[in-house]
């Protein structure tokens, strides 16, 4: 099972936290700036939990990949491979935006 198949919750409010303002009354709290961090961690680790196992599957049945049926799971499982490494890699690159945006909200309450 895919863990997402669309953008994700935890995607779009990084999103929000990253248009948000730097400073000032309606700039997010650091403490809402990490929380949303640890959330996405948590997802890039499911994704990669994801893609391992479908990794696995794809070993287990690739020695039998001669049979159509087997062929098929396999093009539907590279399929779902694709999809979780690309939302992986659009995670990880919000998760970095971020970092450094918690890192200069952090630099600057010293």
């Amino acid at each position: 099972m895919l863990v997402h198949a669309d953008e994700s919750l935890v995607q779009r409010r990084i999103e929000e936290l990253l248009e948000a303002p730097t400073s000032g009354a309606n700039a997010p709290s650091l403490d809402r700036l990490e929380a949303t961090l640890t959330d996405g961690y948590a997802e890039a680790l499911a994704l990669e939990a994801e893609r391992s196992r479908i990794e696995r599957r794809i070993g287990e049945v690739a020695p039998i990949a001669q049979e159509p049926v087997v062929a098929q799971e396999i093009a539907a499982l590279a399929r779902r491979r694709t999809v979780a490494e690309d939302e992986l890699g659009t995670l990880r690159a919000l998760l970095g935006r971020l970092q450094i945006r918690a890192s200069a909200s952090r630099r600057s309450r010293s």
